[in-house]
């Protein structure tokens, strides 16, 4: 998987938590044919927290099976490899959103580990999530996949209320400095 072990190379981990999913994001990369196949206990995923700079707020989805206001992205689809890739495909067809961009650059902006429930036929596993931030020219354009994929534009206090994940809201703390400049 060279795409993703060349990002993480780039990357410098925030601490022991995040050093540790790091650490075993490599192992799955140096044992895992396809660390994208969905049948592995543990498998990457990439996400994004979209932003509008000039009103400094993010766009947050409902994902009914984790009860839970999240950021965007999902799995590789067949034959991709690319997680910058991944998630721009998937943050458009959860948002309709056709401008999204990388922001402010390209690089991995976050790595964690998630436990996710069973269910739609799958046992309960982990999601190894490589998480970038992107940004939007056009926010009122943003709709959602489907009617139970609600969005929602907040501010990062807003965000930061309505989601009960402690690594989203560090992803959101992570972003705070590059809204505020």
């Amino acid at each position: 998987m060279p795409d993703l072990t060349k990002l993480l190379d780039q990357y410098h981990p925030a601490g022991d938590a995040e050093t540790a999913d790091v650490r075993r994001l490599r192992a799955l990369l140096a044992t895992a044919g396809n660390p994208y196949r969905r049948d592995l206990p543990l498998h990457v995923t990439a996400s994004a927290l979209i932003a509008h700079p000039p009103t400094a707020r993010v766009l947050l989805r409902w994902h009914q099976r984790q009860q839970a206001w999240l950021q965007v992205g999902g799995h590789g689809d067949p034959g991709e490899t690319d997680p910058l890739a991944i998630v721009a495909r998937e943050a458009e067809e959860e948002t309709g959103l056709t401008d999204l961009v990388p922001w402010p650059d390209a690089a991995i902006r976050q790595v964690v580990i998630v436990r996710v429930p069973p269910g739609k036929g799958e046992p309960a596993h982990e999601h190894a999530d490589i998480r970038f931030f992107m940004a939007t020219g056009d926010p009122d354009a943003a709709r959602p996949e489907t009617p139970d994929a609600r969005l929602r534009w907040l501010t990062l206090p807003e965000a930061h209320e309505i989601t009960s994940e402690p690594n989203l809201r560090q992803a959101l703390t992570r972003m705070a400095p590059l809204l505020a400049g």
